[in-house]
């Protein structure tokens, strides 16, 4: 039987590539959507497997989407949301919700999977983290935040978890051809594009070599480590 991984956020983008990736090596994978339900019920169908929804800013909700899908070998926490704009222009609410999506959703996935990979002294955790989260980005201070947060989480949890055998790895994708992508103009993205050393836009399929090779045996001594998939953004 296929090793089961689960890829939260992977009705499209990086973790729908993720997803194909993965099954393609052999996993069991989960499909894992909020609100992109036809996309993620496409998807499944695919890969001929299921398709769970759940908001992982919901307690409640995360625990009935692992009682779905049961015990995990391999989680991705890629599910995700972003606000561009003044950190003064974002009211309460919105930095809730922002964090409460992107890092405590990333903290109830891994407190709900990780028993598991206790048991069986065995497992893997990759977080998607951002560049943004190493480097910090104008206008999506709250953003790169909660995507900060998952590099210290990953970390944290590689040590912890390290004598049981599983490793947590956390992947800072750069500028990547996604919907995050779509609200900036033309002038922007070769903006982005001039800042990145191999002059491109990134694909979600060049992100999702990264977590399957991180998932695979040959990274099985690679762990508590934030590896960008960036073409040199940042350097």
């Amino acid at each position: 039987m296929h090793n089961k991984a689960l890829v939260t956020g992977s009705s499209r983008g990086i973790g729908a590539a993720a997803a194909r990736r993965l099954a393609a090596g052999g996993w069991d994978v989960t499909v894992h959507y909020h609100t992109s339900g036809d996309a993620a019920l496409a998807l499944a169908t695919e890969l001929g497997t299921r398709a769970v929804r759940a908001d992982v800013s919901d307690p409640g909700q995360v625990q009935a989407l692992f009682d779905a899908v049961g015990p995990v070998d391999l989680l991705v926490c890629n599910a995700g949301v972003a606000e561009y704009g003044l950190l003064t222009d974002m009211d309460e609410d919105g930095w809730r919700r922002l964090l409460a999506v992107n890092t405590d959703g990333a903290w109830r996935c891994c407190r709900a999977a990780i028993p598991h990979m206790v048991h069986e002294k065995a497992g893997n955790i990759i977080l998607v983290s951002s560049v943004w989260g190493v480097y910090g980005a104008s206008c999506e201070a709250a953003y790169s935040a909660s995507k900060a947060a998952l590099v210290g989480l990953g970390k944290a949890l590689a040590k912890e978890l390290g004598p049981s055998g599983i490793r947590v790895n956390v992947v800072a994708p750069g500028v990547i051809d996604t919907d995050m992508l779509a609200r900036f103009d033309f002038a922007d993205r070769q903006a982005l594009i001039d800042e990145t050393p191999l002059g491109r836009i990134g694909k979600p399929e060049d992100v999702a070599e990264l977590i399957a090779f991180l998932a695979s045996d040959k990274a099985s001594f690679i762990t508590g480590q934030v590896i960008e998939c960036s073409g040199g953004f940042g350097m």
